[in-house]
């Protein structure tokens, strides 16, 4: 699995994702799809990375952009339903 999305991205020009990159984001996807629904999961990690690029466009790292992203998601699930 890391290796297929190592490829990937490397076929679309972009770095490698970090490890705790890939946990965050799965985190996010997991806490979205029962919290909120199910399939706005792979749309809500589609919305991060648009973030993240125009973020780190801007001049802010790719950590601290995803940092944001996450946040900014985590206030929005209901408490009640992202488990830690």
């Amino acid at each position: 699995m890391d290796e297929w999305i190592d490829n990937f991205a490397s076929a679309l020009g972009q770095e490698s994702m970090e490890a705790r990159e890939v946990g965050a984001v799965l985190k996010l996807a997991r806490d979205v799809a029962h919290g909120v629904e199910r399939k706005l999961a792979p749309l809500s990690t589609f919305v991060v990375g648009i973030h993240v690029g125009r973020r780190t466009a801007e001049g802010l790292s790719r950590e601290d952009a995803l940092a944001e992203a996450l946040d900014a998601a985590q206030a929005l699930i209901p408490p009640h339903a992202a488990p830690d």
